[in-house]
């Protein structure tokens, strides 16, 4: 049976809990132990871009990609809520094609970081059109990933359906 939205949406509380906890390590890190990492943030939106993914972006992908393939079998949050993420033969899926579904399910999350860093070092202020697209797509992503959900019949999100995988519950006997 498949996974539908509000136990997807717990283990993603569960596991986001965990970006939390790793947040929170981040900044203990960065304030007292390697203050200089803040300077990345400061140098250039390229460099507060590169800063911000291999700090954040990258960490918490790679946590989703090796939970969510053959090797991990579940997260945290999907083992909590017996569901996990198999590929159309109902198998675990390979670290390939769980880098692929992550890749898209964080296009959103990736875009509102690039748009943040962009925000941050406007010189003069104007908001240019491609902007407005990039902040429409953000949202426009975050509500077809959630309404696919609802009306796909095997509860699949956007990303789901790209990389053919799907999120089951686990039967326990």
């Amino acid at each position: 049976m498949y996974a539908g939205f509000w136990l997807r949406l717990k283990a993603f509380a569960v596991d986001y809990l965990l970006i939390l906890a790793y947040l929170a390590v981040l900044l203990i890190f960065s304030v007292f132990l390697m203050p200089s990492l803040q300077g990345w943030f400061q140098e250039s939106q390229i460099t507060a871009q590169i800063a911000g993914f291999l700090l954040l972006t990258l960490p918490v992908s790679l946590y989703f990609i090796i939970t969510d393939s053959r090797v991990g079998k579940q997260s945290i949050g999907k083992r909590k809520m017996q569901i996990r993420v198999v590929d159309e033969n109902n198998r675990s899926i390979s670290i390939c094609r769980s880098t692929f579904r992550i890749a898209l399910k964080f296009l959103p999350w990736e875009l509102s970081h690039f748009m943040a860093y962009r925000m941050m070092y406007m010189e003069d202020g104007e908001v240019l059109l491609v902007d407005y697209f990039i902040g429409g797509l953000i949202y426009g992503l975050i509500l077809l990933y959630i309404l696919m959900v609802f009306f796909t019949k095997n509860n699949q999100s956007f990303y789901d359906y790209f990389a053919k995988t799907y999120v089951v519950k686990l039967k326990y006997s």
